[in-house]
């Protein structure tokens, strides 16, 4: 299987909080909502998703923040940087920003959603944009997309 072996490690900015994510990611995003503008403080957040199984943090204790709803967003409680997400009802993914992994540079965002509140200069390299998030139906076809253009690694 690509990826099966891939090891990424990521920590927030004093390195207080380092996590570790295995095997090939499922999806790469970029986020365009007023929400991710805020927490931030850019025009669009990047995130790579990942199943829950594979991820685990090796140091520290990331704490909640952004909104405290049914969706966590988790960050270091020391230098606050936003780390990850686990979004809500989906408790077997994680949603890592991809920034926060050592190595970043091959995860350019394939899916850019919420593109209706993207400020009007803000562009990223994803070939799929959505108004809004895409539909649940789409995202078997995305993720296999995304898995094939990305090949074996």
């Amino acid at each position: 299987m690509a990826g099966h072996d891939e090891v990424r490690n990521g920590q927030c900015r004093c390195g207080q909080v380092k996590f570790r994510a295995r095997g090939a990611p499922i999806v790469t995003m970029a986020c365009h909502c007023t929400g991710c503008q805020r927490m931030t403080a850019s025009a669009f957040s990047l995130s790579v998703l990942y199943p829950s199984d594979q991820f685990e943090i090796v140091e520290g204790e990331p704490v909640i923040g952004g909104l405290h709803g049914a969706t966590r967003h988790f960050f270091c409680a020391h230098c606050k940087s936003w780390l990850f997400t686990r979004p809500e009802g989906m408790n077997e993914l994680v949603n890592l920003r991809t920034t926060m992994l050592d190595k970043a540079v091959d995860l350019a965002p394939f899916i850019e959603t919420w593109t209706r509140e993207k400020l009007p200069w803000a562009t990223t390299p994803a070939i799929h944009s959505f108004e809004a998030l895409p539909p649940m139906e789409q995202y078997p076809a995305l993720v296999a997309e995304f898995s094939e253009r990305r090949g074996p690694r």
